[in-house]
């Protein structure tokens, strides 16, 4: 018996055999053959899963792609390319553009949506009649846009939220004690302290509790066991406006209006969009500079 070449113990150990079908093996005659059909099939692990939870392909309906991945492989000429890359942008169009953009809009909203149909007769138009200027200027208008209805969706969202918030700070102007700025702050003097007044430049430590107007505490430094070490002008600004009224040594409440906090924006979990801050705060000491 002759020798057996490496190849030949690979295409039997793993059932290769010449066969001419696209779907099955090819012909696998030398090693760079072989080397090339397993590179195929190593790429083809997670395949299914991209498909169905990115493509958006129901599995029921496996044998188009397969009828698809065949027709593509095989054509090569200008127009198959064209024709096939216009199938996936709109694919991509369908699947990504619309349902990233109603996101970022309707903040995960499922009820709601941007017009699919529009979008896709917006962009056949901007590539067909493509004009720089126009481009430029739907790119201008769309993101104006945008903005324009994400706030109109979370004033309508937050609507119950923003009443809440404004009812509190109206009932809270006429409490003892509270005065409030032109700006719309609203504070308390606990403790007056005779120390220097920092400017917005000065870096100040502070010790500080933050709650909602419903009393769910966000922050503290208390719970952190260290104060808080920052510049004046680096926080939000009511903090700012009441730090360069505050002598060292005092510890005043604060009543902060969402548009001198994180205003239609939030900050992350714990402070949602609109929301009224409550802080106590104690200025420890304006920190010299280093």
């Amino acid at each position: 018996m002759g020798k057996i070449s490496i190849l030949t113990v690979i295409v039997v150990m793993f059932g290769l055999g010449s066969c001419t079908s696209f779907s099955s093996r090819g012909e696998l005659k030398t090693d760079i053959d072989t080397m090339s059909y397993f590179f195929g099939l190593s790429r083809a692990d997670g395949i299914k899963n991209y498909l169905v939870m990115q493509a958006g392909v129901d599995t029921a309906y496996m044998e188009d792609f397969y009828r698809g991945f065949k027709h593509g492989a095989k054509n090569y000429a200008p127009e198959d390319v064209a024709y096939l890359e216009g199938m996936r942008i709109a694919h991509l169009i369908n699947n990504q553009w619309v349902e990233n953009v109603t996101g970022d809009i309707f903040l995960g909203d499922s009820g709601r949506t941007i017009n699919r149909n529009a979008v896709l007769a917006g962009f056949y138009n901007g590539v067909r009649n493509y004009d720089e200027m126009s481009v430029m200027r739907a790119q201008t208008y769309s993101q104006s846009k945008m903005d324009e209805i994400r706030e109109r969706y979370k004033l309508e969202k937050y609507a119950e939220s923003i009443a809440a918030n404004e009812k509190f700070l109206a009932d809270n102007k006429s409490r003892e004690g509270v005065k409030t700025t032109p700006s719309g702050l609203q504070y308390r003097i606990i403790t007056e302290g005779r120390g220097d007044i920092p400017d917005e430049k000065a870096k100040v430590k502070v010790n500080y509790r933050g709650t909602l107007i419903d009393g769910t505490e966000f922050d503290s430094s208390y719970k952190n066991n260290a104060p808080g070490s920052f510049r004046v002008n680096q926080v939000v600004k009511g903090w700012t406006e009441a730090l360069k009224m505050m002598p060292a040594g005092s510890k005043w409440e604060l009543f902060i209006p969402h548009d001198l906090a994180y205003g239609s924006t939030g900050q992350g979990k714990n402070i949602p969009p609109y929301s009224t801050l409550i802080f106590e705060i104690e200025l420890l000491e304006i920190e010299p500079e280093k």
